[in-house]
């Protein structure tokens, strides 16, 4: 272990044990405290709200950050990815589908408990994940976009189904925080039993694990089944992480910087690593849930634990990026393999054009009314237009800005996971917004999207600053994009949790919705997306030298620093003036580039032509699914692009490589 860690390691026990020590002596004296066996019967109130609530709970947060960070170990080892977690890959999200749906509309199947119906959902987004995987190879960068993808999907849904039988967003903000509120010792002993038996798993697969890191046809050639070996280590780590969002809720982030810091502890092989990587989530959630608990102080815990994770684990995963020891070993995976290219690509975007205008035409002149569906008269259209003709435009322009900055983006990183939403443009974008929100008094339009705009800006640049000094590969520069959203998250977190007037308007804009656009702010965003479409074609050069890397780049005469600083400039303003409308749930600018590169669309020109007319349309559908899905209640835009895209691309990734 490295010596600075060596230090490292034993303060953080000290500031955990000490923490929780202190935060149980100003609620009960220690000479009060009770001893085991406790019997309400002769303890007192505080007694029994220490033995109950604050013991249980203390020892919760050891046992489910040792959980998740044992989980994240297994994915990262056996994936051979460093940014795979249950997060990264849909596992979390899809227990959380699974325990929605159970919720709401079958509430009889949580008769047998939450487990089975978790274990249910995580087990199938890991089983659809792999799947995807399989076709490709299970490179990295393919596991972890199908990850996302199959997560945004069970999150959608999940959102979906709860706003459709009219409850508020304020619902999954608490589950998704993930709270360690205790009223029994059943949590403590239920999750020390998962703990004990993934233990017990993981020890058992160590050896497999060790051998398959030699790469794929090394350890076939020594006999190793490498299909049963990897089905078997995402089942188990599935399962943990199921049993932790069960009993817990979803509790992200831990999964990803406790093997992060493991590795930059100094853990040499598969034994060390995941020995280590349970400890030190550990010590993370459970120094998180002390300062939870010393910020609420006598006033009462006013936010879950689960929203402070990205506050801490977000710097700390920046300040390791360039330390981290390793990537991906060396083997023979696969990657995605070339896209198709077109050989006329002009015939295909004048379709996507065309359709685009009569889907937009279309989508005016029918409607859904108390009565049913209805295509409107000449009249009924005259007097609706003015209404729908705004959310409309602004709907479209706002994809097409977010697919700009996508296609911006993964050109500029030659990362085909960067997006606004994963480089943490998104996130930024948010807090802008809300610190004009919580700054200014009565706030405009105007100054809303100015704030939001330099957020978007800033939170990129601070990314673009960050690795353009270092040498470091696509992954890192995604870690440094997650970490960058996580503490932007854990910051909205923290500010809704006022539950004033600020905290719902924030809390409103969160879920995206056209409904309130004006036709002055629509053509304004148009004309905006239009701007932002007009320099990136003047930009297509650089768009097409820069995925060749810095040293090709420069060798060809590209002014690398004013050619980034300006992709830059584009993809945070395009992302924080669509931010305003949609809010950042959308994933538009993941999805639209890579449909566009799936569809044929290569070149340059022809990619970000394409891309923006994709996202264009895919916001004109969410648009329309928002109003009409769950009538008379209107559902979140954002929410809906993301349930159109995110399956297509999921069965475009399915599909094999020939």
């Amino acid at each position: 272990m490295r010596p600075v860690l060596r230090l490292w390691l034993p303060l953080a026990v000290v500031l955990s044990v000490a923490l929780w020590l202190v935060l149980a002596a100003r609620m009960l004296p220690v000479a009060q405290w009770p001893a085991p066996p406790f019997d309400p019967q002769v303890m007192s109130l505080d007694q029994i709200l220490m033995a109950f609530g604050m013991m249980p709970r203390g020892v919760i947060a050891l046992l489910a950050g040792a959980a998740l960070g044992l989980s994240g170990a297994i994915l990262q080892a056996v994936l051979r990815n460093p940014v795979a977690d249950p997060t990264t890959l849909g596992i979390s999200a899809g227990a959380q589908l699974a325990l929605v749906l159970a919720t709401i509309l079958a509430p009889g199947l949580l008769a047998w408990g939450r487990w089975p119906v978790a274990m249910t959902g995580a087990g199938l987004a890991a089983a659809l994940v792999l799947a995807i995987g399989a076709r490709r190879g299970f490179a990295p960068v393919t596991m972890v976009i199908a990850g996302m993808l199959v997560g945004m999907t069970a999150s959608a849904i999940a959102t979906a189904v709860t706003l459709s039988q009219g409850q508020y967003l304020l619902s999954l903000v608490i589950w998704n925080g993930g709270s360690l509120v205790q009223q029994d010792w059943s949590g403590v002993q239920a999750l020390a039993l998962v703990l004990a038996a993934g233990g017990i798993g993981a020890a058992l697969l160590a050896r497999p694990l060790r051998v398959l890191s030699l790469g794929v046809e090394g350890a076939g050639g020594l006999g190793l089944n490498v299909a049963v070996v990897r089905v078997t280590a995402v089942a188990l780590a599935a399962w943990i992480a199921a049993s932790v969002s069960a009993e817990l809720g979803l509790i992200a982030f831990v999964g990803l910087a406790a093997p992060a810091l493991a590795r930059t502890a100094g853990a040499r092989g598969i034994e060390q690593f995941l020995a280590l990587s349970p400890p030190i989530g550990a010590l993370i959630l459970s120094v998180c849930d002390g300062l939870v608990l010393a910020i609420a102080g006598q006033g009462g815990e006013m936010f879950p634990t689960g929203a402070l994770t990205g506050l801490i684990g977000g710097p700390l995963l920046i300040w390791l990026l360039p330390r981290l020891r390793g990537s991906t070993p060396p083997g023979t995976e696969a990657a995605e393999g070339p896209a198709p290219r077109l050989v006329r690509p002009v015939r295909l975007l004048v379709t996507l054009g065309i359709g685009l205008v009569l889907a937009a035409l279309i989508l005016i002149w029918i409607g859904r009314v108390p009565g049913g569906w209805a295509v409107l008269d000449w009249d009924s259209l005259r007097a609706f237009l003015p209404m729908r003709a705004p959310r409309l435009i602004a709907a479209a322009s706002a994809g097409a800005a977010l697919a700009l900055a996508g296609a911006i983006l993964q050109r500029l990183t030659a990362n085909p996971l960067a997006s606004p939403e994963v480089l943490g443009v998104s996130g930024g974008a948010s807090l802008g917004y809300a610190a004009v929100i919580f700054l200014a008094v009565a706030p405009g339009a105007a100054l809303l999207a100015i704030g939001t705009m330099a957020g978007g800006a800033v939170a990129l640049a601070l990314v673009a600053s960050f690795v353009s000094r270092r040498d470091m590969p696509a992954e890192r520069i995604l870690l440094a994009g997650i970490a960058v959203s996580a503490l932007a998250s854990a910051v909205l977190s923290a500010m809704m949790a006022v539950g004033d007037a600020r905290s719902w308007a924030i809390l409103n804009w969160l879920s995206g919705s056209s409904s309130a656009v004006t036709m002055p702010a629509a053509m304004a965003l148009a004309a905006l997306a239009a701007t932002v479409l007009g320099f990136t074609l003047a930009a297509r050069r650089w768009l097409g030298v820069l995925p060749l890397g810095a040293d090709v780049a420069g060798g060809l005469g590209l002014p690398l620093r004013r050619a980034r600083l300006i992709l830059i400039l584009l993809a945070g303003v395009a992302t924080g003036a669509a931010t305003v409308l949609v809010g950042p749930l959308s994933f538009v600018g993941l999805m639209a580039p890579h449909l566009a590169r799936r569809v044929g669309l290569a070149r340059p020109r022809d990619h970000v032509t394409g891309t923006a007319l994709i996202g264009a349309a895919l916001m004109l559908a969410a648009d329309f699914g928002a109003r009409m899905a769950g009538f008379p209640y209107e559902l979140p835009l954002g929410l809906f692009a993301s349930l159109i895209g995110a399956p297509w691309l999921i069965w475009l990734m399915m599909r094999s490589v020939r």
